[in-house]
């Protein structure tokens, strides 16, 4: 029998360590990285660096393409591993019906810590004026199950520790009772 494919999901507000602890789960666990951004539209890209959010209508193609690319991913059993915001319920959803069994592992936190971090970014789109928009953009997970919230601003060695051991019992094989 074949074997679903898995798809974690580091989500949370820009700055909130996303990328870089799906980048680690990905060479942990021998799962294909997928960076969100990247498949941003030159358009989304440049308004978001100019300081103006995305409305969700401008998300759409976005999600669109991210559907796209990891339902073939799926299709394939490529196990996976995706940066991404998470800001609305009704995208994480549609994450979920792609055929993957599907973590969510969101990086909350401190305000004014991920905006510190954002400022010594020097190569990102996302200036951290967009910050309190990603913020107020966040939509609860309030019965989502399969969503955990790691706080994403302790150290980074703690942060990435508590996310290998949620991915470590999620893969884990369930033994029926």
């Amino acid at each position: 029998m074949k074997q679903q494919p898995v798809l974690v999901i580091c989500m949370g507000v820009s700055g909130s360590g996303k990328s870089t602890i799906a980048a680690d789960l990905a060479q942990e666990f021998d799962l294909e990285f997928i960076e969100a951004d990247d498949y941003h539209s030159d358009e989304n890209k440049a308004r978001m660096k100019a300081g103006i959010p995305l409305t969700d209508e401008m998300r759409e193609p976005w999600i669109d393409t991210l559907c796209l690319l990891l339902k073939a991913r799926c299709r394939n059993g490529i196990n996976c591993t995706l940066a991404y915001s998470g800001l609305r319920r009704a995208h994480r959803q549609r994450f979920r019906e792609l055929g993957f069994r599907t973590i969510l592992l969101h990086l909350g936190g401190d305000r004014n810590l991920i905006a510190e971090r954002m400022a010594q970014r020097a190569s990102h789109y996302m200036p951290a004026s967009l910050l309190d928009s990603q913020f107020a953009a966040m939509e609860p997970a309030d019965s989502e199950p399969d969503l955990v919230t790691i706080n994403g601003t302790a150290p980074l060695a703690e942060v990435i520790e508590a996310c290998r051991n949620r991915v470590r019992d999620f893969l884990r094989p369930k033994i029926p009772t």
